[in-house]
């Protein structure tokens, strides 16, 4: 589903609701700074979209199926030539604009802001400009989680109570060779060798007393 013009801002949108889907069609098309707007249903078909065509800008949810927020931006860093990414969900969470900077968005706008906002946030990341609500900075380098993916994050809350690979694999709903290819990359990520260095980088980075 998508609009067309002749000119403007082309813009993919990553958005799970049909409804919101067909709002935000007819909002861009009362806008002729926009000149191209393609919808994709998940963060998957999102990045997809980014290995087939060029395009501006990308308007990205948080919470998606297949693929969330968290994953696209991870998967999108140092990617050549991929597009300006905005962050635009309905979470609560707080720490998401600071969460999203830190994995390379552009801009990030709250669903529970005027529609208007969002058009004007994308036209401001298509020029070159970052759109963010207030953010400490100061603990944009603090979180020692921030290039896991939601799986691996999942299996360092398993390895911090003492789950053996079988238990993490039936907990998970995965294969043992799955959660093996997992924790060699939660590992690398964090700079240990083990689960037991795991989880003491998670007690004493993420939990200090």
């Amino acid at each position: 589903m998508g609009i067309q013009a002749k000119s403007g801002i082309s813009v993919v949108i990553a958005e799970k609701s049909p409804l919101l889907q067909a709002s935000l069609i007819g909002l861009f098309a009362g806008d002729d700074r926009f000149a191209r707007i393609r919808m994709t249903a998940d963060g998957l078909d999102f990045v997809e979209a980014v290995a087939e065509e060029n395009f501006d800008v990308g308007v990205i949810g948080w919470e998606m199926p297949n693929l969330d927020g968290r994953g696209v931006l991870q998967s999108l860093r140092g990617r050549l030539g991929a597009p300006r990414i905005v962050v635009y969900t309905g979470s609560a969470n707080a720490d998401l604009p600071r969460q999203s900077m830190a994995l390379g968005a552009a801009a990030f706008c709250s669903k529970s802001e005027q529609p208007e906002q969002l058009l004007d946030i994308i036209v401001a990341v298509s020029g070159g400009r970052m759109a963010f609500p207030f953010i400490d900075v100061s603990g944009l380098a603090k979180d020692p989680l921030t290039d896991l993916t939601s799986r691996e994050r999942d299996m360092l809350a398993t390895l911090t109570v003492g789950y053996t690979n079988q238990q993490i694999a039936s907990q998970l709903d995965i294969s043992l060779n799955t959660v093996k290819f997992h924790l060699k990359n939660l590992y690398d990520k964090l700079g240990v060798v083990s689960r037991a260095q795991a989880v003491a980088f998670y007690l004493t980075e993420c939990h200090p007393r």
